[in-house]
């Protein structure tokens, strides 16, 4: 911010998953003579570059130096997960900071990154998992967002406690979750939680690793035997 002020020029940030991101946006309100924007390269990217920006500008597209690129290679049954093209990458010796979304498709997966790690992904990635693959950038409005799946869960739950909820949302035993969040697996709003008595609220994005996200979409009332009925959406 203060590079801004002084040089009255732009400035992006690196990626910054949506819990940063809304932090960064929320402290540029309270100054004077700035404004910022996201983007990540598609409406409702995870993952975005913000650009802060005298506000007098207008900024362009480009300043935000985004890069789309498309993974090819014989994925279909292959079974290949986010995690194994991230894998990929930062094998690379890239930071997670320089890579944004990750969309899966049957053929390809298309990611978003910064445009000055673009052309060396192009050059020196040669395989996800024992896969070969081909490199080529793409056009933004190439991005193709697979459809979000949803799968409402309605449970009543003895409180708002964290291994609770998840235990509700992910299927698994209260003990067995409380397991994972010890072990650090578990993020609320993607900020890691090792306590299990973490309170959750309406909204909260719980994710385990491995299991993917349950958002606590509604606390709908008590029900007779003193039990909190919710409402969760988990993410498949």
């Amino acid at each position: 911010m203060q590079g801004v002020l002084r040089t009255r020029q732009p400035r992006v940030t690196d990626f910054l998953d949506p819990h940063h991101a809304g932090l960064v946006l929320k402290a540029l309100e309270k100054v004077a003579d700035l404004a910022a924007q996201s983007d990540g390269g598609y409406p409702g990217a995870e993952r975005v570059r913000i650009l802060i920006y005298p506000d007098y500008l207008d900024p362009r597209e480009e300043e935000w130096d985004l890069a789309f690129l498309s993974i090819q290679g014989s994925f279909r049954d292959q079974g290949l997960s986010h995690r194994d093209f991230l894998g990929a990458l930062l094998a690379l010796g890239l930071r997670r900071e320089k890579i944004g979304d990750i969309l899966l498709h049957n053929d390809q997966a298309q990611v978003v990154v910064t445009g000055e790690i673009a052309p060396f992904i192009q050059s020196q990635l040669a395989r996800v998992g024992r896969i070969p693959v081909t490199v080529h950038q793409i056009a933004r409005e190439q991005l193709c967002p697979p459809p979000r799946r949803i799968r409402e869960i309605k449970a009543t739950v003895p409180s708002l406690r964290l291994d609770v909820v998840a235990a509700a949302g992910f299927g698994t035993s209260r003990t067995r979750m409380a397991r994972e969040i010890t072990a650090q697996r578990v993020s609320i709003n993607w900020q890691v939680c090792s306590d299990v008595s973490h309170p959750v609220k309406e909204g909260d994005v719980i994710s385990a690793r491995g299991r993917g996200r349950v958002q606590v979409t509604r606390v709908t009332g008590t029900t007779k035997s003193g039990r909190l009925a919710v409402i969760l959406h988990r993410y498949v």
